[in-house]
This record gives C-alpha cells, structure tokens and sequence, in this order.
C-alpha cells in the first residue's frame, strides 16, 4: 500500500490529498483506488474500523478529499454538502483569458460516451462557477475557482465553455499537455462538522510553480 498523503484526522473524519492519475472510488476496472487506500489504512488501526465516502474528485484531479468514518457522519455532510462545504481549486487554462473575476452558470448534461456539455434550454443540472485571475503568462491563464455546486466535469466544461480548457484536458479540448497530469488541483475544502468549522489545505503541485510565478 502505498503511504497516503494526510492532511488531518480525527475520530470523525480521514483527510487526504490525492494525487493526480488516481480514482477516488472504482470505475469496474483493478485500477487502485484512494478509496481502497483510506480502507486499508484505517483497518490497520483496527480491524472493524470503516471509511465512507463524503464527495470525489476526477481521476486526474489533485487536492484535497474528505472520508468519513462513520454512517452517521457522511450522511450529516452528503445530505447538505452544497450548504456545509466551501471548495476552492487552482485550474491552468489555455490562453489569455480577458476577464479578471467571473461567474458561470450553466445548466449540464452527459452524454453516452459519459462526455458532460453545456445544455443550451437549461436542461439538466445546474451548475455554478466563481473564478479570479492569480497569474497570467505568454500562453495561460491561472485562476482561483470556487464552487457552489458539485457537478460532474463542472470546472472543466465551464473553461472548455469560455474557450480556455484547462490544459491536458484532452476530454474538453485540450491541445496542449505540458504537465502530463491535468491543471486542476483541490486547493482548499472548508466544512462544518458538529457545528466546528474545519479548513483544510493539499499543497499546490510543485509541477503548477512555473505558472504561477510573474513574466
């Protein structure tokens, strides 16, 4: 097994950092998981020790990802998790893109071959997007982006939507990769447990540093 990369624990929760090319729960393929990870290491505590998925992050997403160690816990967070949890994400996009600070609002839908789009009758789930400008270079864009809904390729379809797909993100037409892994990272996950607020942080990629430093 390999050592998973803690933020924080307690009693209540198992904080991680995921690293990029790794699924948060098993697609049907032998593919590891982080899920699986989280498993393993709070049953080596002990054996009748359980984890519960709260929320998931794409494969090839980075950053920060909550477990819960109890029914009762994850079903507190899942059942109102729009409402307790604030996420922020460090996204490199393609291009220049003009506006300094935004808001995306978008209505999503999935096709068969599983490939999320933006509905143009506002069919299908709604999705909300904040982001602002941290760094602009020769040939990209790095924003702060925020979150109110959790959507299935929400980030990556608002940018693809703009015209700026986040580079390596082939999916949303990308045609760039100079990373090898996907510009989108988990920066931080701020949540209310028990009446507590918790802020949590996964370091940026060293990998994303060049990108966000001024030319």
């Amino acid at each position: 097994m390999k050592k998973l990369d803690i933020i924080y624990e307690d009693k209540n929760i198992l904080v991680v950092n995921k690293p990029s090319k790794m699924l948060t729960i098993s697609d049907g393929t032998s593919a590891p998981t982080l899920y699986e990870e989280a498993r393993e290491y709070v049953k080596k505590k002990h054996k009748s020790n359980k984890i519960f998925i709260v929320h998931r992050l794409d494969k090839d997403t980075s950053g920060v990802i909550l477990f819960a160690k109890s029914e009762k816990i994850k079903k507190e967070l899942q059942n109102n998790w729009n409402d307790l949890a604030s996420r922020e994400y460090i996204a490199i996009l393609e291009g220049q893109l003009k506006e300094n600070s935004g808001k995306i609002k978008q209505y999503l839908l999935e096709d068969i071959t599983h490939k999320v789009y933006v509905s143009k009758n506002k069919k299908g789930e709604y999705a909300e997007t904040y982001f602002e400008v941290l760094n602009r270079t020769n040939k990209n864009t790095v924003v702060r982006v925020f979150i109110k809904t959790g959507k299935k390729n929400q980030i990556r379809v608002a940018f693809a939507s703009l015209g700026h797909p986040i580079i390596s993100d082939k999916k949303y037409g990308s045609v760039t990769n100079p990373l090898k892994r996907l510009g989108l990272h988990a920066y931080k996950l701020g949540v209310k447990i028990d009446g507590k607020y918790y802020l949590f942080t996964a370091d940026i990629p060293v990998c994303f540093t060049p990108y966000l430093k001024k030319e």
